[in-house]
């Protein structure tokens, strides 16, 4: 059996597992305090363009979500976000567990149109009850999104724009940042990310590391004696060197990047055997999800030698199957799918 299930399937890229073991026995700090996690910090700084940035690394998708959200907005906020997006389907309640609201809009392809976020900020405040609602405190978006679209710059920018117009911070998950970034369809770079959003995070655990997220507040606005609350909320590795390290190894000679384009190598080819089979695309992605509409007899077949992910339900008779490549995936998981 060959796995395209998800792109985290894989441990970690072999150049950080060496990184890891020849450190191993140093001894170092506790709670990134060491000088690889420093090192890090100054390396992803240098790639966002952005020298004023301030850099925290947390473990998990979820948990950076939880915690970025919780410390960023006041008592009374919520977060706008795609009814499609991470934070409203997939994190079991986690932003709304910390007591803050997921404020839900509809999106096209995955995406939050300016236009839709703007009616609902003015509607908000035109009301003349708001003081007795939960306030849009944030705007949450994900690039690439759920279904793996992008945002283009012009439409990140626009949300930036209005953002800063309703003084609230504009928050980018990037859990597959590197996917979107060296998608053939980007238009953007990390430096734009760095200038337009407020806040957003880099992330490893599906792009090469063990675990591992690395946040980057770029507007002088980690919010105060972050290290507190993260620990409050239980997210403070006291082994911090395990995310420097593999941050470290992943912004050295640009394999961040290197292995985020294999990625989307191997799901340009993926396209080409979905077109060559046939099979309907659920939603045209530029990233390394690709998401097919399949019957049960096809899921059934595809079943004995591949394994994917059911993404959802489509009609009585077709499931919305994804598969995903990754920095791990070889040429002959590639010759088993283009078999199978």
């Amino acid at each position: 059996m060959v796995s395209f299930e998800c792109d985290y399937i894989a441990g970690a890229h072999p150049e950080i597992l060496k990184r890891l073991a020849e450190t191993n026995m140093e001894s170092l700090p506790g709670y990134g305090m060491d000088h690889y996690t420093a090192s890090a910090k100054e390396k992803i700084k240098a790639a966002c363009g952005c020298p004023e940035a301030e850099v925290e690394f947390l473990v998990g998708g979820t948990q950076t979500n939880s915690v970025i959200i919780s410390t960023m907005l006041r008592d009374w906020e919520g977060v706008i976000a795609a009814e499609s997006g991470h934070v409203s389907v997939h994190e079991s309640g986690a932003v709304e567990f910390t007591g803050h609201k997921v404020l839900q809009l509809p999106a096209k392809d995955g995406k939050l149109e300016v236009d839709t976020v703007r009616k609902y900020l003015e509607n908000f405040y035109n009301d003349a009850t708001h003081d007795h609602m939960v306030f849009p405190g944030m705007v949450y978006v994900s690039h690439p999104t759920e279904p793996g679209t992008l945002y283009t710059k012009a439409e990140l920018e626009d949300l930036s724009d209005l953002c800063h117009e309703y003084i609230i911070p504009l928050y980018l998950d990037g859990a597959r940042l590197g996917y979107g970034l060296m998608s053939n369809a980007s238009d953007m770079t990390l430096e734009d990310i760095a200038r337009l959003t407020d806040v957003f995070y880099i992330g490893g655990t599906k792009v090469g590391a063990l675990c591992g997220e690395a946040v980057v507040f770029t507007k002088n606005n980690r919010p105060h004696n972050f290290m507190t609350s993260v620990k409050k909320r239980g997210a403070l590795l006291a082994k911090g060197r395990l995310l420097g390290i593999q941050f470290d190894t992943l912004f050295t000679d640009d394999l961040y990047f290197k292995i985020s384009r294999h990625a989307i190598d191997m799901a340009e080819r993926v396209k080409e055997i979905i077109r060559k089979k046939g099979w309907q695309v659920y939603m045209d992605s530029p990233t390394n999800q690709q998401l097919i509409l399949m019957t049960d007899e096809e899921m059934a077949e595809l079943g004995k030698t591949i394994i994917f992910d059911r993404w959802g339900i489509y009609d009585d008779t077709h499931t919305i199957v994804r598969i995903a490549t990754s920095w791990s995936t070889t040429e002959e998981d590639m010759a088993v799918l283009a078999e199978a």
